[in-house]
């Protein structure tokens, strides 16, 4: 059954800003997966530690607050640095389990200095190997006040069983250049991660699947004022401004057709599964196909640089 792929979606909360308590989180969610017969399991935008919800809360524009200050430094510490290992017992359990793996980091990136942060979506296959890091190229209005704009790089495609896998964070989704990109490589499941709610999914996950002839997976995380640890640095000031609800789910899927399979799932925390069968892509390829037959690369076309971005060149 090479055709057919079983999918989770993990539509749960983190233990926000707690790197190692939601990495144990990830794990035992993976675990539930396998024995459920899921093949692929994505999480959500930045889930590991946590979307910066804070931002919207604090006053986050302002110079030189020490709310937002403190907070930050916390954030950054509770990110994730790659190159010195910190996902390798996911790595490991994926490669136990054969379980291929879409993970929303902020990652800190070494090759960047270390201390700034990108919200990264990182493709582990069922090898237990890290095959691409995608930091989002541009992040969301005060997202920008703690997120680094990312590079092309991991603008890369990856084979499981008969389907050929790509993502994109949040808001990048609604770019039509690095979408083409990725149609481009071959794409015909579509990831797309949020930090949660249907507001966010409702529209966007149908068109890309109507655009492209995909199967477009949404998969958004939750976050309600239960979620914030109570040892969080400025909780109260959070808490202050927040609503009960922060983030509601909405994880979905919809067909090559743009038709949904699962409509916004919300409020409700757990895994969500769903078979994929690949038939259906080549069925609605017959008439529309945005990167082959009905394309003019003759007239229009996209140049993509993958070059992973660095302030310093070393040589010697």
């Amino acid at each position: 059954m090479d055709n057919i792929l079983k999918v989770a979606m993990a539509q749960i909360a983190p233990v926000w800003l707690d790197k190692m308590g939601t990495v144990e989180k990830i794990k035992n969610t993976i675990k539930e997966a396998t024995n459920e017969g899921a093949e692929l399991v994505v999480f959500g935008e930045a889930f590991l530690p946590g979307y910066p919800f804070w931002l919207a809360l604090t006053d986050g524009a302002q110079w030189d607050l020490k709310v937002n200050k403190e907070l930050h430094a916390h954030y950054v510490r509770n990110s994730i640095q790659i190159e010195t290992g910190e996902l390798d017992t996911i790595c490991k359990l994926a490669k136990e389990n054969s379980m291929a793996i879409y993970l929303g980091i902020m990652e800190r990136a070494k090759n960047r200095g270390g201390h700034s942060i990108y919200a990264s979506l990182v493709y582990i296959d069922a090898n237990g190997d890290i095959k691409s890091v995608h930091r989002k190229l541009q992040p969301t209005y005060d997202e920008r006040l703690t997120w680094a704009p990312g590079d092309g790089n991991g603008l890369q495609v990856h084979s499981l069983k008969q389907f050929t896998l790509g993502g994109l964070n949040c808001w990048e989704n609604w770019m039509p250049l690095p979408r083409t990109a990725l149609y481009g490589l071959g794409e015909n499941l579509h990831i797309a991660v949020w930090p949660g709610s249907d507001h966010n999914t409702k529209d966007i996950t149908r068109f890309i699947a109507r655009e492209s002839r995909s199967y477009v997976v949404s998969v958004s995380s939750l976050m309600n004022q239960n979620d914030f640890p109570r040892d969080t640095p400025h909780l109260d000031a959070i808490l202050a401004n927040s609503p009960n609800v922060l983030a509601n789910g909405g994880s979905c899927i919809a067909g090559p057709d743009g038709e949904w399979i699962i409509e916004p799932v919300l409020n409700k925390e757990g895994l969500i599964f769903q078979e994929l069968d690949f038939d259906r892509v080549y069925e609605e390829r017959q008439n529309f196909d945005p990167v082959g037959h009905y394309s003019r690369p003759d007239v229009t076309k996209l140049v993509v640089n993958r070059e992973r971005q660095s302030t310093v060149e070393f040589k010697g």
